[in-house]
């Protein structure tokens, strides 16, 4: 009976010993993040973000298959397309608005190296707002280093696939014309402007998606560098 008491007791502070030295262990691991190690971390973490993301919506139907991206027309456009359909026009306007997201599926592979430049260029206090900041704070780099560049180099691209179709020219004089009665924003009356923008907001949301699941199984990205980093509590 003594022996199993003692046994019991002694099993206990064991536990209990085991216990505190895990905690400890984990505290150091914490207490032990270098700053070399973050840095690489945000890195991996930013440029595994990117590089999916563009995979993932420059490939065919990337944003005409993905309802969080998909390019509709815009604002009283979209009204009017579904009246179109209802008069038996569902075909044409169903090519125009595949031609949209086809123009910005072609558009979307050239931001990987500037998005890959952006990570290379991240200096200390890009890093410690990203690490610092929100849910988000990946996707908000991104955008903020990028969009206005990427616009520039998104925009011939989107021009020529929407060229091809002869689609611009007669959605650009009707959308002009709804624009001066306030139907469609000013920004949205040329076709090329509205898919460039709508591809990179669809290009960060994307990325945001990466992001969002980075943070949460940093394990499931199979990077020690990335599960330490984000596997932390900073």
């Amino acid at each position: 009976m003594h022996r199993r008491h003692f046994n019991s007791a002694a099993l206990s502070t064991l536990g209990l010993l085991v216990g505190a030295t895990a905690q400890q262990v984990h505290a150091l691991s914490l207490a032990d993040l270098t700053d070399k190690e973050a840095n690489q971390g945000l890195k991996a973490a930013l440029e595994k973000a990117a590089v999916a993301a563009v995979g993932l919506l420059g490939q065919t139907d990337g944003f005409l298959g993905n309802e969080k991206v998909r390019i509709p027309l815009p604002g009283y456009l979209d009204s009017a397309a579904r009246m179109l359909k209802d008069l038996g026009q569902g075909q044409r306007v169903d090519e125009l608005i595949t031609s949209m997201n086809r123009a910005a599926e072609a558009a979307v592979p050239l931001a990987k190296d500037a998005l890959v430049g952006a990570v290379k260029s991240m200096n200390f206090t890009d890093a410690k707002n990203i690490l610092s900041g929100g849910d988000n704070a990946m996707t908000t780099f991104f955008a903020d280093k990028t969009r206005e560049p990427l616009f520039a180099k998104f925009l011939p691209v989107v021009t020529k696939s929407t060229e091809k179709v002869g689609a611009a020219e007669k959605y650009n004089q009707f959308a002009g014309k709804a624009a001066a009665f306030g139907l469609v924003k000013k920004e949205d009356a040329s076709i090329q402007d509205y898919i460039t923008r709508k591809a990179l907001d669809g290009l960060y949301t994307m990325i945001g998606e990466q992001e969002k699941s980075i943070r949460q199984d940093p394990v499931g990205t199979g990077s020690a560098v990335l599960k330490k980093v984000f596997g932390a509590t900073f």
